[in-house]
Formats: C-alpha cells, structure tokens, sequence
C-alpha cells in the first residue's frame, strides 16, 4: 500500500459522509475521486475490518494509561463512526465490545434496540440451571417453586428484549 494515511483519510471521509436525510451511511461510490479509487479504499475497509483494527483501535480507546491515548482520544468521533460502519463485518461481538466499553455511538441504533449479548447469555444459563432444577424434582415441586405461574412468559420477554429489537427505525439511527 503506497499510502495508507490517504485510505484512512478516505474511510474516515465515508464514516462521516451522509448521502441524504435519514441516511447513516453513503455508498462507497460516493467517495470523491481525491482519495482514489473507492472500490480500492472499500476493500482495504475490509480487510481492516476482518483483520480486526476497528475492534483494536476502539479498545486503545478504552485504556487510559495507553500510550498516544491523546491523540486517540482526538479521534474518538472519527474511529467510533468507522466501527458502526463496519456493523455488518463484525457482528454481534462488535455489538458485545461496543457495550462493555461503554462507546454507545459506535452502535447503528439506540442500546436499548441492540443485542445484549452478555445479559443473553446470563440469562439463558439461569434459565436453564432452573429448568434442569426443576426436572429433577418433579412437576408438583415445579409449581411450588415458581414465584408466579407466569414466570416462563415473562422470562422469555426478558430474553426476546435482550436480544434487541428486530430492526431500527431509520430516524433511531445515529448519524
């Protein structure tokens, strides 16, 4: 790569770009011709994606002692845009990472519309304990057990809300 300031200048350009209203991302045939060509500059979007950099760069964000954190911190808007446009490479750990450093606008939506993939896991794994709990014991022992008789509903809601809503209102989405 002959020059990689002049990709990241161009993949910042595309994480701020917005085509029109209601929009949060621009096509990459919208970058201008200054930075090259964009089907170059989206394919080295990717495999920084794939090869983790977003994922590294947002959490050298995270840690306050790294060195050069200054200059991080002075791109944190830039570096937080470009992780929600590589929504899609990352998946649901991009999601779980975002979270638990606490960048709420390196998500495609509001957080409580998103996955809680932690939250999730904790309540499946309970759940389960529960159930396994209550096989053993029997049917009558499971009722007496049970704090209301509609707690399995209610449960499942609770996992069907960690989960995130099915889709984001193009108005909920941030810039």
């Amino acid at each position: 790569m002959r020059d990689p300031r002049g990709r990241l200048d161009a993949i910042f350009w595309m994480a701020a770009h917005l085509p029109g209203p209601g929009w949060s991302l621009a096509p990459w045939r919208t970058l201008p011709t200054r930075f090259g060509k964009a089907d170059t500059v989206a394919r080295q979007f990717r495999r920084w994606a794939q090869a983790g950099l977003w994922t590294k760069l947002l959490e050298a964000l995270a840690d306050p002692d790294r060195p050069g954190g200054a200059v991080l911190r002075r791109l944190e808007s830039w570096i937080c845009r470009s992780y929600r446009r590589a929504w899609r490479l990352l998946g649901v750990r991009g999601v779980a990472l975002a979270r638990r450093l606490g960048f709420l606008s390196a998500l495609r939506g509001p957080p409580w519309y998103l996955p809680d993939p932690d939250l999730s896991e904790s309540i499946k794994s309970k759940l389960r304990r529960l159930r396994d709990c209550l096989r053993e014991k029997g049917e009558a022992a499971m009722r007496a057990m049970l704090p209301c008789p509609d707690f399995f509903r209610a449960a499942g809601k609770l996992l069907w809300t960690a989960s995130g809503g099915r889709r984001i209102n193009r108005h909920l989405a941030p810039p």
